[in-house]
C-alpha cells in the first residue's frame, strides 16, 4: 500500500513540473515612445521645424512639402497648406512664412531667442507667433508658443576625411589618422580628431544651414606638416552641406568646403 502511495505521488509531482514548464509565458508588448513616433513621422514626412503652445495646446508642423497648424481652439482644429519659402529678415535670425489655405491665411513668425514652455517650462531655442486670419472679417487670432528646428538625421554617423579644400588628403598630412567626425543629429553635438588633437563641439543646424561651432581642442604640439589648423579653419566657416553617394560635403559661400566619406 505504502509503495502504491508512493507511486501515485510521484505521478502527480511529474505532471504538476510539466503543466509548469509547458506553461506559456505572458508576451510583454511594449508602446513605442512618443519621441520615437515623433521622430518616425519626421522622417516619413520630412517634417523639418516643430511648434507647440499652450492655453489653448496647439502644434506647428513644417515639412518638405506642407505646412500643417492643429489646435483645441474651435475652428481652428486642424489647418493645412503648401509649403512656401520664407521670407528671412536682414537684422536678426526671423523667418516669416505666409501660407493660405482654402478656409483661413496664416501668417507665421519664427525667431531665434529662448523660450520657455509655459506649462512645463521646458526651454526651446526658437519663439513662435502664428497669426490666422479666417474669412473676410478681417479679424485674426494669434498664437504663440515656442519650436525647434529637427537636425537632418543623415547626418548622424561617423564620417571620415577624404578632401580638404578640393584636395584628397593622405595620412602624411596628419598624425596617426586621418580627421574624424562623428555627429549626434539627437543633441546636436559633434566629437572626433582634428588630425593632431581631439576635438568635440556643437552643431547649429536650420534648414539648409549647418554650422559647427564651440570647438574644443586638446593640446598637443603638432608637426609643421600637419594640416590640422587648415582643417579646423574650414570646418568652422562651414554653412552649408550635403549628403549623397555615402559623402558629407561642408561647404561655404566662398566654396572652400571638406569632403568626408562615411564609415560605418
Amino acid at each position: 500500500m505504502r509503495k502504491c502511495i508512493q507511486l501515485v505521488a510521484i505521478i502527480l509531482f511529474s505532471a504538476s513540473c510539466k503543466s509548469v514548464a509547458t506553461a506559456p509565458k505572458d508576451v510583454v508588448q511594449t508602446e513605442p515612445t512618443f519621441a520615437y513616433k515623433q521622430q518616425m513621422e519626421n522622417l516619413e514626412k520630412g517634417i523639418y521645424f516643430r511648434g507647440t503652445g499652450n492655453e489653448p495646446d496647439w502644434s506647428l508642423k513644417i515639412a518638405e512639402e506642407t505646412i500643417e497648424f492643429s489646435s483645441l481652439k474651435p475652428g481652428f482644429e486642424s489647418l493645412r497648406g503648401t509649403h512656401v519659402d520664407p521670407i528671412r529678415a536682414m537684422d536678426a535670425n526671423v523667418k516669416r512664412y505666409r501660407v493660405t489655405t482654402a478656409t483661413a491665411t496664416m501668417n507665421i513668425q519664427i525667431q531665434q531667442q529662448e523660450c520657455a514652455n509655459t506649462m512645463s517650462g521646458d526651454k526651446s531655442p526658437y519663439s513662435v507667433r502664428i497669426e490666422i486670419a479666417k474669412g473676410n472679417s478681417g479679424d485674426s487670432t494669434n498664437f504663440n508658443g515656442c519650436g525647434n528646428y529637427i537636425t537632418d538625421s543623415r547626418l548622424h554617423d561617423i564620417w571620415v576625411l577624404e578632401k580638404l579644400n578640393g584636395e584628397n588628403v593622405s595620412l602624411t598630412d596628419f598624425t596617426k589618422e586621418l580627421p574624424n567626425l562623428e555627429i549626434n543629429s539627437s543633441t546636436n553635438q559633434f566629437m572626433g580628431f582634428a588630425g593632431c588633437n581631439r576635438m568635440n563641439g556643437v552643431i547649429f543646424f536650420e534648414i539648409g544651414l549647418l554650422r559647427f561651432a564651440n570647438t574644443a581642442t586638446t593640446r598637443m604640439a603638432c608637426g609643421v606638416n600637419n594640416k590640422e589648423n587648415e582643417f579646423l579653419k574650414t570646418l568652422q566657416s562651414t554653412t552649408t552641406y550635403k549628403v549623397e553617394n555615402m559623402r558629407l560635403t561642408l561647404s561655404n559661400p566662398s566654396g572652400v568646403e571638406l569632403v568626408f566619406k562615411k564609415v560605418d
